[in-house]
């Protein structure tokens, strides 16, 4: 027994290990007081007190909580910040009391009634660099940690007992105020009541239940984490993490938000006791790593994707010097896919994607969308693919998906039922991870039509609207998209004119600028085009070194983007609107130069929508330049991308026989030919194509619109081929 006495007092925790040293059993009066000292003590130069006056304030109104910076516990008392780091469970909950004792001091006399102090709740941020969800190993178990990622679903908001109070159902002996673990771990009852009363058996094994209304609770949540897209590698799927969040933590974040988190990365037991009933049965020591959240940040403009800096005031000179350029439209255009010979109008017309029009609120709580749509459609070969990859790589936040391998879930949000809870829960697609980016989609052609639909919603309103599973929610999916395609014949085909296009109406009313990519033959053009594709191949090293002339190089395009979105909502002005009045009214009574060309009256394929479209890209071309108001100058380069894009596409012949997209004339011909099929023809019967084409012909009507009306009928779904010939069947 010699040395007892020495050295402090010891104590039995039956709960604790053999091995636990005086090193860890820290001295909590004395780390309370260090944090009480922080709070009332820290300032800056100014003698300004950061965390005591953020306390008074948010007391005062009501928010019991201290937004913390480690860098300032550390600045404060390195050693407390080290230990804070360290051991955040045992720190934290000091943390919290210091700051409860301190808002008792600072908030009296407080009012009657409200006597006792409410708890206090202790966020943490940091400007440490983050670690990755794939490097957190095994050393960081229990440590304060920072993570970067996407929210792809939210849990809704339980209540968690802090404190318990149990109660037995045979003797009525109540034990109140038991502690509860915090986090996902939760409380095993005791199995045997201890009370002893004499006459009376013993209470029978696992008598205690849980009483309530006596209980102290607080709210949490739970999320899950993604990590970004670009920080996956190629050929592995992206990893998740459970997040635990709790009382002002909750409701902070939803589905597709980019954030970056600090919290303890902690574990919780897995596993199902076994049917033999035992119950250590257990994969002992095995647990389930998850993350408690001590401090969560939005990163609403895309500064914590891929790990970009943030713009410094040197960036920020930079950029208005760029902006004073008079030449920086056609500057970025030439920067946007440089390894990519010609196709200035496309990337011109990406250069306005990427920038966006202005988003607005109306005074009837109606938005109109900021973003520009568009839609690239032609031959294989075309640099489609490479457009889209590039435009993932330079926007501020970008997503970008195939086709094929999209479904309507994907793209825009599923509802998935939680395996533990058994609760539906809803994860968010492509389109919501994209939020305030673009999302790329290629292949669009071969997407299946009931997909297709599915993003109309969220290609105009910006919504994604969902009710299923008891689930009743709306979500936010503000980005551009951007889209390629093939034609229906894999090229495009001059002779088939209309045909090329297997698209309704709908779908392209809501793309903003249509192209027509044609891959033509023209030998001076083609020698001009194999020297550059040559010439990229042979110097792809020298490439990089020769950007910086005429051109910007990725990352300050992308800090340029990104700056000029958060900085500049440009509007048109009085002018601007004027002229491009004028013109919406000219184009839809075909009048002046469409008139001229086409020589006879035609409705031309523009409606409020494409009026819209015209608005949008005036206010990205005014962005670009960070001017506060669109000029005619600007709306003059809008008309002619719509012109060069969407008319010349509809003028040509490209997109007629499309709802929207033909003459008057024609479309009435078309709907007399699908009146008369659907007169002739009850449902079910079964007719050969050649036998209508020639009876219908008889009647001086043009083979080429019988086609077309059968070729609309088939898509939507009015008719059918049978037994591998052409034969019509009409179907409800």
């Amino acid at each position: 027994m010699a040395g007892f006495d020495e050295g402090g007092v010891f104590f039995s925790d039956n709960f604790g290990s053999e091995e636990q040293t005086d090193e860890n059993q820290i001295n909590r009066q004395q780390v309370k007081k260090r944090f009480k000292d922080f709070i009332r003590q820290f300032h800056e130069g100014n003698f300004s007190y950061t965390y005591r006056d953020q306390l008074k304030r948010n007391y005062n109104l009501g928010q019991f909580w201290l937004d913390v910076e480690i860098e300032d516990v550390s600045s404060f008392d390195e050693t407390l910040a080290d230990k804070l780091t360290k051991i955040p469970t045992e720190h934290l909950p000091l943390f919290e009391d210091a700051a409860k004792e301190v808002a008792d001091e600072i908030t009296r006399p407080r009012p009657e009634g409200e006597e006792d102090v409410n708890d206090i709740q202790v966020m943490l941020s940091s400007n440490a660099n983050p670690c990755g969800l794939r490097e957190l190993k095994s050393q960081q178990m229990a440590r304060l940690v920072k993570i970067p990622g996407i929210v792809i679903a939210a849990s809704a908001i339980k209540a968690k007992a802090t404190k318990l109070t149990i109660q037995c159902r045979s003797c009525k002996n109540t034990l109140n105020n038991i502690p509860v673990n915090p986090g996902l771990e939760g409380y095993a009852l005791p199995r045997k009541c201890n009370t002893d009363q004499a006459g009376r058996p013993k209470c029978p094994i696992d008598p205690f239940y849980i009483v309530p209304d006596k209980c102290k609770c607080v709210d949490f949540q739970v999320l899950k984490l993604q990590e970004a897209p670009e920080a996956v590698p190629n050929g592995e799927l992206p990893r998740h993490m459970q997040l635990y969040c709790d009382r002002y933590m909750c409701d902070k974040v939803v589905p597709g938000n980019r954030v970056t988190v600090v919290g303890i990365y902690s574990i919780k037991k897995t596993g199902k006791p076994t049917k033999g009933g035992g119950r250590d049965k257990v994969n002992v020591g095995i647990r389930n790593p998850y993350f408690r959240v001590l401090g969560i940040k939005v990163d609403n403009d895309g500064t914590g994707r891929g790990g970009s800096a943030p713009i410094t005031p040197s960036d920020e000179e930079e950029f208005r010097r760029m902006a004073s350029d008079p030449n920086i439209y056609e500057t970025i255009a030439k920067s946007i896919a440089p390894s990519i010979y010609g196709s200035l109008d496309i990337k011109k017309a990406i250069a306005c994607l990427l920038f966006g029009g202005s988003r607005k609120r109306m005074p009837d709580g109606l938005m109109r969308r900021g973003d520009v749509n568009i839609l690239m459609l032609g031959d294989p070969g075309t640099a489609k693919s490479q457009l889209l990859k590039f435009v993932e790589r330079c926007s501020p936040i970008g997503v970008y998906t195939s086709g094929k391998g999209s479904s309507a879930a994907g793209l825009t949000a599923s509802v998935m039922r939680d395996p533990h809870t058994r609760n539906f829960v809803m994860e968010g697609g492509a389109m919501v991870l994209a939020d305030g980016g673009v999302v790329c989609i290629d292949e669009f052609d071969k997407m299946r039509e009931d997909d297709r639909v599915a993003i109309h919603e969220a290609m105009e309103q910006q919504t994604i609207s969902i009710a299923k599973a008891g689930i009743t929610t709306t979500l936010n999916s503000r980005c551009s998209v951007l889209a390629a395609a093939n034609s229906v014949y894999g090229r495009w085909d001059e002779t088939k004119g209309e045909e090329n296009i297997d698209f309704m109406p709908t779908i392209l009313s809501r793309f903003d600028m249509i192209f027509i990519v044609k891959d033509e033959h023209n030998e001076s053009r083609d020698m001009t085009l194999a020297k550059h594709v040559m010439n990229v191949h042979l110097n792809a090293l020298q490439m990089t070194e020769e950007q910086a002339e005429g051109e910007i190089d990725l990352n300050t395009l992308k800090k340029y983007i990104q700056y000029c979105r958060s900085k500049c909502g440009p509007r048109l002005s009085a002018e601007a609107a004027e002229k491009l009045k004028n013109r919406y009214v000219l184009m839809r009574n075909g009048a002046g130069e469409y008139e001229r060309e086409t020589g006879k009256k035609i409705t031309i394929p523009i409606t409020v929508r494409q009026l819209e479209a015209i608005i949008r890209m005036s206010e990205s071309l005014a962005k670009m330049k960070l001017k506060p108001f669109s000029s005619e100058r600007e709306v003059d380069e809008a008309l002619r991308l719509f012109q060069v894009s969407t008319l010349d596409a509809a003028m040509s012949g490209n997109l007629s026989g499309v709802e929207g997209f033909t003459t008057e004339e024609d479309q009435e011909l078309l709907s007399r030919i699908e009146k008369q099929i659907k007169r002739r023809f009850i449902i079910g019967s079964q007719v050969s194509e050649h036998a209508i084409i020639q009876d219908f012909t008889r009647q001086k009507y043009p083979e080429r619109s019988i086609q077309k009306v059968l070729h609309f009928m088939l898509r939507r779904g009015e008719i059918q081929h049978r037994m591998q010939r052409k034969m019509l069947y009409r179907v409800k």
